[in-house]
């Protein structure tokens, strides 16, 4: 990560924290600007629009911490479950982790919800942190949470967020991958997961 972005997410975090602590009308005026600089910073030098970069991470109350994104890796016959998504491309299902889910029942919901499928959860394949595998960079921090599932019934249900699901070996995996959401690695990583009964969970 560059360092420009380092300093800009800090500056970020120490403004969030200000506002939430401080009671003092000018400190809350010093730190408003000091977000509002964050997000000029993250502008100018990503050439994102600068009404988006506020959306992204200007409007959070509270301690700053980091998101959480569960993901679901499907096996079936040496194949993995991808979703086709409304922009075209392609990801593991998932999402962010709801209020009042856990990591288990939000990886459950969210392929239900995107696949129409129900499914069990095995085991914790990865907890990463997305900024060190995933493009583009965020102004804040997100775990993603890599989850083995065991397909137990259902089918495909139309939805808002997906139009289609399919299931692609190693070699098959479509080149217009969502990649703010599933790398081609991460994927790779999730075969190895499947067949190693021993895979030990990896961490950043």
């Amino acid at each position: 990560m560059e360092k420009w972005l380092k300093w800009a997410m800090e500056i970020q975090s120490l403004a969030q924290i200000g506002l939430t602590y401080t009671d003092n009308v000018y400190d809350r005026e010093r730190y408003e600007r000091l977000r509002e600089i964050s997000a000029e910073m993250i502008a100018e030098k990503s050439n994102i629009n600068l009404e988006r970069v506020k959306d992204l991470f200007c409007h959070e109350t509270g301690y700053q911490t980091p998101k959480i994104d569960t993901r679901a890796a499907i096996m079936k016959e040496n194949k993995i479950l991808l979703v086709h998504e409304n922009n075209g491309t392609w990801a593991l299902p998932g999402g962010w982790c709801d209020v009042l889910e856990s990591v288990k029942s939000n990886t459950i919901k969210e392929v239900k919800e995107e696949t129409g499928l129900d499914v069990k959860t095995r085991k914790i394949i990865a907890v990463q942190d997305r900024n060190k595998h995933n493009k583009p960079i965020y102004a804040y921090g997100i775990c993603k949470v890599f989850v083995l599932c065991d397909l137990v019934a259902g089918e495909f249900i139309k939805n808002s967020e997906t139009t289609e699901i399919n299931y692609f070996s190693l070699d098959e995996i479509p080149d217009n991958l969502a990649e703010e959401k599933t790398t081609k690695e991460q994927i790779e990583m999730c075969f190895k997961a499947s067949k190693d009964e021993n895979w030990q969970t990896q961490f950043d």
